[in-house]
């Protein structure tokens, strides 16, 4: 087993708590994100959301896996008899609530936390094979023949036997939840078990080996990259660039390609479209960012942009989600974006966020946090409901009879995600590179920025930030740290009209109704102020104390998109700031009849339609709502449309269906002509 050198640089990953550079690594991404457990957010939007997935999500998620998955480690161990009960994959949603565990166990002591994790950590250790092999649906299956009835793996008896058992999907999610325990606790008892089973990973897969063939579904080589990175052993990384050179390729390999669904048609160097399952999309090119970042390849990237261009110039929700249809979670063709039949599973809207912030690691390019933004704010939060314990799997645009979101799934991906994921988003705010301090998302905090460059030299920068950002688009940035470096402020895209970024001249979503004369502003007293692409940027020597002030003007808008996505033809919807709006039927009252509307389709938004906007502290855990009066499309008898008004209040899109059943609809008819009538009942 390796023993873990001396770090020389510790730097935050998009899903650990810290990365860790060794002193013989010699490449990382050029742009440093700034570690979660640095920043303090304490703000009205993002504290409550947090405080929830600490305090409600990630134990209704453990709570959720008593019965099944974690009996099945116990099980697999021999702690206790009985049966695998659930779906073969289900030990990863273990593996990912750890994670999230792990998060919160970095932010503050909590020893009740702690014992329970480890005592699930136990059980898991516990069920791994004396080899290392972890696996409790093929365990159970050979420890227990006279429970084989009840439940055989793929393959049965045999490891390897077959990809679909996503054997190496869970390792991925065991090797991140491993680490993210250790750098939380400095315990090693669960990245020793990690340890040992990639071990055997590598002693089983490569060239020239029993295995040689690529995972399934992708997510190993993520994990073996943050393996890699917290104990230095090469061979972790080497193994995660030889699954994604084998992606494509199939001289030589035991199975068959699994073809394009799985990103499997083509070498990954030279594809350049989204196609496929959209999670295992997502999570290959996080991966493949993140190989190419310690070693330098860079076709990985060439690759990842392309795929990227082609994702945002004509795949890409106006919430941020991705993967439209739910006939294999997957991408559809280029413009296939349906609103009724949406899929945006919420595993895949949080894979968007990982491969976005990897892009801009990569670049320091602020299109890439404008897309983050668009997914985390809208498709991403969306997933879960306001106290923290319901989930949605898909995210639809159009809900006609309305949907509840669930306690929990049989395959419960997506709720595990997002307990791991939430506890983390303080970790995209901030970033850093040489004397460059970057301000990519604005949240009321206060954080401590290492590693920058100050007065030449490495130290910590401090900063606090007050916002009341999505709602208000005022920030003011506070220096607390004296010394020469600069700082960068992003502007949001949509605060210059632009709604997504361009793509070869086009962009999909476009705004109708932007005010050019409302444009960004910073005032900052003795500070050289520019304007880059994408940023503010200002320089010179901060004494303590030093601020200044970000103006984003928040216009309520119109968005319309391509007219090459027929779903959306003759049809708009509301966004401000970064929130896309929607409708709830509950929120709307036909003047005539003061009840609510029978059908959304039968509302018209005109592009001239006045728009207003008040903030309800009352609605919704406190909301900025935009009210306006729509007109409903009324079938006569005759034939002819008429018109009657209908006053309507639209929400953030994140926070619809936390209010009982209620019809809902973010794209509304610009025109009568564009409208779906309805025929009125006769009382």
């Amino acid at each position: 087993m390796t023993s873990l050198k001396t770090l020389f640089v510790a730097v935050t990953t998009v899903f650990c708590l810290t990365s860790v550079v060794w002193a013989d690594q010699k490449c990382d991404y050029p742009v440093t994100p700034v570690k979660f457990t640095d920043v303090r957010v304490s703000d009205c939007f993002w504290r409550p959301r947090l405080d929830a997935a600490r305090d409600v999500t990630i134990p209704d998620c453990f709570q959720k896996c008593e019965p099944t998955r974690i009996p099945n480690f116990a099980r697999a161990a021999g702690m206790e008899q009985g049966p695998f009960k659930g779906i073969y994959y289900d030990d990863s949603d273990v593996y990912k609530i750890i994670e999230g565990a792990s998060y919160v166990l970095a932010l503050e002591k909590n020893e009740e936390l702690d014992k329970y994790v480890d005592s699930v950590i136990e059980k898991i250790a516990g069920a791994q094979e004396e080899d290392g092999y972890l696996y409790t649906a093929r365990t159970i299956y050979l420890k227990y023949p006279q429970y084989k009835p009840l439940y055989t793996p793929p393959g049965a008896g045999e490891r390897w036997s077959k990809p679909v058992g996503n054997e190496l999907y869970n390792a991925g999610h065991l090797y991140e939840a491993a680490v993210a325990h250790y750098l939380a606790t400095g315990k090693r008892n669960f990245l020793d078990v990690a340890i040992k089973h990639a071990d055997l990973i590598c002693n089983t897969f490569g060239v020239d080996k029993k295995q040689n063939w690529p995972p399934e579904h992708q997510e190993i080589e993520i994990g073996l990259v943050k393996l890699y990175r917290v104990t230095g052993d090469k061979k972790y990384l080497d193994q995660a660039k030889y699954f994604l050179d084998l992606r494509g390729r199939s001289e030589g390999r035991t199975f068959p390609m699994y073809g394009r669904h799985y990103q499997d048609h083509q070498p990954v160097v030279e594809q350049t479209e989204a196609f496929g399952h959209a999670v295992r999309a997502g999570y290959m090119y996080s991966g493949m960012a993140d190989v190419a970042a310690m070693t330098g390849d860079e076709s990985y990237v060439k690759a990842i942009n392309a795929i990227w261009n082609n994702v945002v110039g004509t795949k890409l929700y106006v919430t941020g989600g991705v993967g439209s249809t739910r006939r294999g979670e997957a991408f559809e063709d280029s413009y296939i974006l349906p609103n009724d039949t949406a899929y945006c599973e919420t595993c895949a809207n949080i894979a968007n966020v990982y491969w976005n912030h990897r892009m801009f690691l990569w670049t320091g390019e602020s299109k890439y946090i404008d897309v983050l933004e668009r997914s985390l704010y809208n498709s991403v939060l969306s997933g879960i409901n306001l106290v923290g314990d319901h989930y949605f799997y898909p995210n639809v645009l159009d809900a006609p009879n309305g949907r509840e979101r669930s306690a929990w799934f049989g395959c419960s991906c997506c709720p595990s995600n997002l307990s791991r994921f939430l506890p983390s988003m303080p970790g995209y705010i901030y970033a850093v590179k040489d004397d460059f301090v970057y301000i990519n998302l604005y949240a009321q905090s206060e954080a401590t920025l290492k590693g920058v460059t100050v007065d030449g030299k490495p130290a910590d920068v401090k900063i606090k930030v007050e916002t009341k950002y999505p709602w208000d688009g005022s920030v003011k940035v506070t220096v607390l740290t004296d010394g020469a470096f600069t700082v960068k402020a992003r502007i949001p895209g949509w605060s210059v009209g632009e709604a997504v970024p361009e793509v070869d001249g086009n962009r999909l979503h476009t705004f109708i109704n932007f005010d050019k004369s409302q444009q960004p502003t910073c005032a900052a007293d003795g500070k050289d102020v520019k304007r880059e692409p994408g940023y503010f940027v200002l320089s010179g020597t901060w004494k303590a104390g030093d601020s200044f002030t970000l103006n984003f003007p928040m216009q309520t808008l119109k968005v319309v998109t391509d007219e090459r996505v027929k779903a959306d033809v003759g049809l708009s919807c509301i966004q401000r700031g970064p929130l896309v709006y929607c409708i709830e039927a509950q929120d709307c009252v036909v003047k005539e009849t003061g009840k609510a509307p029978s059908s959304l389709h039968a509302l018209v938004l005109a592009d001239d339609s006045p728009l207003s906007t008040e903030f309800r502290s009352d609605l919704l855990n406190g909301v900025m709502t935009v009210k306006g009066t729509l007109k409903e499309c009324v079938q006569e008898e005759n034939g002819t449309v008429t018109t009657r008004d209908v006053n309507c209040i639209a929400i953030p899109y994140y926070s619809w269906a936390n209010r009982g059943l209620s019809p809902m609809l973010v794209y509304f008819p610009r025109t009568v002509d564009a409208a779906t009538p309805v025929v009125p009942t006769k009382d």
